[in-house]
């Protein structure tokens, strides 16, 4: 297994199966200062930069609070507008990471543009984490599902998984990637403009990853044992920021998982992952139910974190 001393977090097909395993290990490992609300001094001498080129919530914040938990300091932007990156200049991904890298120890990057963590990679003397990058990867996002279906199921082998969504979103493509790693099962269910591209459906099949499509939740549903969702209803990815207009489409009943589908043909012991945030596709009164399990994968999203800084910055070996 490779070592995470300085290394570059870009796509989940650069992960061997030990791979995961260890990153989850040192969650677990670190997981106790995130449920005491204590920090510790592991990266105290470190600095992490957040340079998100597109809004968020969850990811940076997660990054950011796993970074003071570690007991290491931060700084970044969260919009590129209020930079010299984002505004009348436009400067290069180039040129802006040769100056970001002498300010810190490791940079987060979200970035409308795919490939521009990879890109910064090139230039960066210090690891760059890709926090999403268009229509790309999510590889934090789905660590951070991964460990908590390890968490709460015990295993990740064995499970079948059925996403539903848009195929063309970083969070899918990165978990279909992962799950070539496991023996799983996966439906996928997407409208048909939203549908996984012939070339990502050859990759995973490359890798033996065990997959059908399906065009209706009800179909697969009975079979899940994980439910991972995302919204049909998007913004534009390849954006910086889009604004939410007067119009909002609706989720078709196909791709919506309801409170009274669940009880009627889902499984009693299944689990339900929604990156957030969501629309109309996971109506609140899911929340309630034994099924939820998004509440859990957002502060497991800290502890996750946790491990991967502590791994590329050498406090853990």
């Amino acid at each position: 297994m490779r070592s995470f001393l300085g290394r570059d977090i870009l796509s989940l097909k650069d992960f061997e199966r030990a791979e995961f395993f260890r990153v989850f290990e040192i969650c677990d490992r670190l997981r106790t200062f995130a449920e005491n609300r204590r920090n510790t001094d592991l990266l105290k001498d470190k600095t992490l930069l957040t340079a998100f080129y597109q809004p968020s919530t969850r990811t940076r914040m997660a990054t950011e609070a796993a970074m003071h938990r570690l007991g290491g300091h931060v700084l970044g932007f969260a919009d590129p507008k209020m930079t010299r990156a984002g505004d009348f200049y436009q400067e290069s991904i180039k040129d802006t990471v040769h100056m970001l890298e002498y300010y810190a120890d490791v940079i987060a990057m979200r970035h409308f543009q795919q490939g521009a963590p990879a890109e910064a990679a090139k230039w960066s003397s210090v690891p760059i984490i890709n926090c999403g990058d268009g229509w790309g990867e999510h590889p934090t996002q789905v660590l951070t599902d991964l460990y908590t279906v390890l968490r709460e199921k015990g295993t990740i082998d064995g499970l079948h998984f059925l996403c539903i969504g848009d195929m063309r979103m970083r969070t899918m493509h990165s978990i279909g990637y992962a799950l070539t790693n496991f023996d799983c099962e996966v439906s996928l269910i997407s409208p048909p403009e939203m549908s996984p591209t012939d070339e990502w459906k050859k990759e995973l099949r490359s890798q033996n990853l065990r997959f059908r499509e399906v065009d209706h939740v009800e179909k697969a549903i009975s079979d899940a044992d994980v439910i991972y969702i995302e919204p049909v209803v998007q913004a534009d990815y390849t954006q910086s920021r889009v604004e939410r207009g007067k119009k909002v489409g609706t989720t078709p009943s196909n791709y919506k998982v309801t409170r009274e589908l669940l009880l009627k043909k889902g499984k009693s012991d299944a689990i339900i992952l929604h990156s957030l945030p969501r629309m109309d596709e996971l109506p609140p009164d899911v929340d309630s139910t034994r099924h939820a399990r998004y509440w859990e994968e957002a502060f497991n999203g800290v502890v996750l974190r946790m491990a991967l800084l502590a791994l590329v910055l050498g406090a853990v070996e």
